[in-house]
């Protein structure tokens, strides 16, 4: 049985001084927040990492690539 707060589909808030610290850790570069998508952006290095029951995965594996 799944616990509501642990439900991949219901975004959760991200503690706003965790983003601050976060960078790319493929190019060390600042990350916008896609709170719609539940993604930390890259533009730097065109990565999109997932962000699943409020945890940011910065894993280059895990990321998605971005079209342009």
């Amino acid at each position: 049985m799944t616990e509501p707060d642990m439900d991949q589909s219901t975004p959760r808030e991200i503690d706003r001084k965790l983003l601050e610290l976060l960078v790319c850790p493929v190019t060390k570069t600042t990350l916008e927040y896609d709170e719609k998508a539940q993604e930390l952006i890259s533009r730097a290095a065109k990565l999109a990492y997932p962000i699943r029951n409020g945890i940011p995965i910065m894993l280059a594996e895990e990321a998605r690539t971005l079209d342009a």
